[in-house]
């Protein structure tokens, strides 16, 4: 019998390898390529712990976010203690906001670097799927690179989840390289989308694995779902902005694209596919989402790199069909790559990202409702919006049915801020803030993006604070920065 035979065992056969404050380091980036049985079963046998009485929470560290057999049975069964760096499932978020699990909302270019360096605890269980393991030791990752490398490499015990459903459809696919660590390190000389600087495998050393669990479940992933009519709008603006700055010379043809997660990066990526002004364009992005296929499918896709392929089941089904022609277009990396600051400086990176809300004065949060609630987290934006060639951050201007303004005169929680930010885009239009001063910023984003519902408040608390703020260089009067948000938690709308 082979090492790999003789390593294969039940979920619930390697949950019971687990002990109790281990620390896991999981595949997995935005619902891409995370295990399922083995998180299913730990779930299972901490519930039969808890009810005999018996403490069991495990430290939970990932690329990104996993699926609900992952971070959603975890969070119901007690099992985790602390979470990072970034999650989506409701089940967690309400655990998290309710002070049961502890959550480091982080960088995601600088999570693995986090754990390399030993600034926060190695995985002492590394728990990953893979599309396929040889027999010299070399794996394959399946649908996400995340942190993958990092965590089987710094981890004494390894568990793998062999996806048989995936067959050799990503061979080919993965860069494995991760950048060196200080002092002195090198870059990798990655210059454009397509660049490969690494091995297509893992290898890792057979005497770690403890278990392989096979499985043959997909990734859980919600069915695409078509732009409305606000996202569309918003990425037809981005669009025609591009093609303004292309001709006025600012903006170099033939940049890679960045795209953020949700309906409205779909938007934009969707309305890329139908506009001939483009051509051929490259990603240089984190998530490879769904409205990626049909850029390929109509030849416009040149390279698409990034550390996720995050796709519906059916449309799963369909990459594994045509993997053979489609991955010769894709790059999948690990996250330190995929999000490296020195390499999306180098690339030339068009980034588009989604705010929860933005300021007048041109700062923005990306995570957290009323600046207590967190919703997912800061997630990659930072990496790119810091190193960008040209940033957008995108939102429709009102939510719950226009209860809400997205744009607000001092954001409750700010992720980006607005030495960061170059571009804000609403339903309502955009507003390029590159060159402007603070006061300058307010009356554009007022003008622009806000929603005509709540352009007079907004104004009323600019002209309010250049009379009474302290000085006027940035006038913000903390006496009425949050009175929108107050308002809001006391009645449930901003105006």
């Amino acid at each position: 019998m082979n090492w790999i035979d003789s390593k294969k065992c039940s979920a619930a056969d390697a949950a019971a390898m687990i002990n109790d404050g281990d620390v896991l380091g999981v595949s997995g980036f935005t619902l891409a390529g995370y295990p399922k049985e083995v998180p299913t079963a730990l779930a299972a046998r901490a519930e039969k712990l808890h009810a005999e009485g018996k403490p069991f929470k495990v430290t939970l560290f990932s690329g990104a976010s996993t699926g609900d057999s992952c971070d959603g049975a975890l969070a119901r069964a007690q099992a985790v203690s602390l979470r990072m760096p970034y999650q989506s499932n409701p089940s967690l978020r309400k655990a998290i906001n309710a002070g049961e699990i502890k959550y480091i909302d982080a960088h995601l270019g600088k999570m693995g670097y986090l754990v390399r360096t030993g600034a926060v605890p190695a995985p002492t269980v590394a728990i990953i799927e893979v599309s396929a393991i040889l027999s010299d030791g070399r794996v394959c990752l399946s649908t996400s690179g995340g942190n993958s490398v990092t965590y089987l490499e710094m981890a004494p015990k390894i568990i793998l989840e062999l996806n048989t459903r995936l067959g050799d459809s990503f061979m080919g696919i993965h860069d494995t390289a991760l950048p060196e660590l200080p002092p002195h390190a090198k870059p990798l000389p990655i210059y454009s989308a397509g660049d490969r600087v690494g091995s297509e495998f893992v290898k890792i050393d057979p005497n770690k694995v403890v278990a392989i669990v096979e499985t043959s479940r997909l990734d859980e992933v919600s069915p695409f779902v078509e732009p409305d009519e606000i996202s569309t709008n918003i990425g037809q603006r981005i669009l025609d902005f591009i093609s303004f700055e292309e001709s006025k010379g600012r903006l170099p043809k033939g940049m890679a694209f960045q795209s953020g997660v949700g309906k409205v990066a779909n938007a934009v990526l969707n309305a890329m596919s139908c506009d001939d002004r483009l051509g051929q364009i490259d990603l240089y992005t984190e998530v490879i989402q769904e409205a990626v296929l049909p850029l390929l499918k109509k030849g416009k896709l040149g390279v698409a790199s990034g550390t996720a392929l995050t796709l519906s089941e059916s449309a799963q089904k369909e990459f594994v069909e045509n993997a053979k022609d489609w991955k010769k277009h894709l790059v999948l990396r690990q996250q330190e790559v995929s999000n490296s600051p020195d390499v999306i400086r180098r690339v030339g990176v068009i980034s588009m990202n989604t705010a929860l809300e933005a300021d007048i004065f041109g700062n923005v949060n990306s995570s957290l409702v009323a600046g207590s609630s967190m919703m997912n987290g800061i997630g990659g934006s930072a990496d790119f919006a810091r190193n960008c060639y040209l940033g957008f951050f995108l939102t429709p201007s009102v939510a719950k049915n226009g209860a809400i303004s997205s744009i607000v005169p001092y954001v409750s929680h700010v992720d980006q801020t607005d030495h960061d930010t170059m571009v804000f885009v609403t339903e309502q239009g955009l507003a390029d803030l590159r060159g402007l001063s603070a006061e300058d910023r307010a009356r554009l984003i007022i003008k622009n993006c806000a929603h005509p519902d709540f352009r007079e408040p907004l104004t009323d608390f600019l002209e309010y604070s250049l009379k009474h703020a302290k000085a006027v260089h940035m006038p913000l009067a903390l006496e009425r920065a949050f009175e929108m948000h107050s308002k809001f938690l006391e009645t449930g709308k901003m105006r």
